[in-house]
């Protein structure tokens, strides 16, 4: 028995769920079940031929050496490019700072500004390395509540009376994981004009799933508000708009005071960034965007399938997700708390879903399904949970 005494953060640290179920559902395939995965948030797509020839042709260019620590030039200004063209904006490449997924990003800039008597605001329910991350500098997390009743967007004024001398960093995720809400720009707007009376306050705006926005919705993007620029970092990445999510490549446009900051993050820990997936994800930004234009297209039809087969479940109810490829059902009238639901689809009817509470503790009452799945696939599942609810007389609890 060894005496190894880890730092106190350790004891803090959370995880992603998500990667637990699918250890389990992989386990479970093992042993021969057929297992329906709507936990993962992971494209079923493959990454488009032109991106993977662009990698190897890297690899036989001999593209196999260290990178500057933000990036190579061509893809700081392929990303700069790329905003101008789909966000209206000017950046400078020089402020993008490229990394191996867009978890370094968060987990950067939660660094910079988390300690013991600081606290950072996230959403809630959100992503759960927000959160971790968090609690693991010391800081305080202070959650913004996302309500189904306002199509899981927050009001601004609620966040920006919560705000203290003790705050250093607000979160913001829009289009959003888990709830599939994407925040209306009315609600960006107040909320960027009130922070121009916290100009202590930076804002961390995850912008991962901008690509994926569905008809009716609108994406806004907060690099729109000029006065907010000195103190925005703004995350996007190429995992879930080209199906990369093993590629592990995302980026950030930092404000200029900090790039060199999070460059040195960078070369404390990673570096840089796989020298021919950043090739890749050149030829991602600047060849044809056909794939992911199909990709969109077949997430609103399963969307579409998702939503007419929920309203037919027992002790289910949802509102329309309105980007990425979430749904978040509300489970209340199940009678079933969200972690044992998760576990009993997954143990006894072989689908893998995500308790709400994994993604905070107002996730309570809901479960998060992923469609990035199969049309058919989210049909037999959904045909599975219903033959139970029927069994079991799920919805009495409405």
């Amino acid at each position: 028995m060894s005496n190894l005494a880890l730092v106190e953060g350790m004891n803090r640290l959370g995880t992603e769920s998500a990667f637990v179920v699918l250890a389990r559902a992989a386990e479970l395939e093992r042993h021969g079940h057929d297992v329906i995965n709507l936990g993962i948030g992971q494209p079923d797509f493959r990454t488009p031929g032109h991106i993977v020839e662009a990698a190897v042709k890297a690899l036989r260019d001999g593209h196999h050496g260290y990178t500057p620590a933000n990036g190579i030039l061509p893809l700081r200004e392929a990303v700069a490019a790329d905003i101008s063209a789909r966000r209206g904006v000017e950046v400078n490449p020089d402020h993008v700072v490229v990394v191996p997924g867009g978890k370094v990003t968060m987990w950067h800039a939660i660094l910079m500004f988390g300690a013991p008597g600081h606290e950072i605001m996230y959403p809630n329910p959100g992503f759960p390395i927000y959160e971790s991350a968090i609690r693991f500098t010391g800081a305080t997390p202070v959650p913004i509540a996302l309500a189904e009743t306002d199509g899981f967007a927050f009001d601004p004024d609620d966040v920006l009376a919560r705000v203290t001398e003790k705050t250093r960093l607000i979160i913001v995720n829009s289009p959003a994981n888990p709830t599939g809400g994407v925040i209306p720009l009315s609600v960006l707007d107040r909320l960027a004009e009130g922070l121009a009376d916290f100009p202590q306050v930076a804002i961390l705006s995850d912008e991962i799933y901008s690509r994926i926005v569905y008809a009716g919705s609108e994406f806004g993007s907060m690099l729109r508000y000029s006065h907010l620029r000195d103190r925005l970092i703004m995350l996007d990445g190429w995992s879930k708009t080209y199906a990369m999510t093993g590629w592990r490549i995302g980026y950030a446009v930092w404000p200029e005071s900090l790039v060199e900051h999070a460059a040195r993050l960078n070369i404390n820990s990673i570096s840089c960034t796989n020298a021919a997936t950043q090739h890749a994800a050149v030829a991602a930004l600047k060849g044809p965007q056909d794939d992911v234009e199909t990709m969109v297209r077949a997430f609103a039809e399963r969307r579409e399938a998702l939503i007419e087969e929920i309203a037919t479940l027992p002790g289910f109810r949802m509102i329309r997700p309105e980007g990425a490829f979430y749904a978040m059902p509300n489970i209340e009238g199940t009678g079933i708390p969200a972690l044992e639901l998760q576990d009993r689809l997954l143990e006894e009817l072989h689908i893998a879903t995500v308790a709400g509470t994994s993604f905070g503790a107002l996730g309570e009452g809901y479960i998060r399904l992923s469609y990035a799945a199969g049309i058919d696939e989210i049909r037999t599942a959904m045909g599975r949970i219903r033959d139970l609810a029927k069994a079991e007389g799920w919805g009495s609890h409405s």
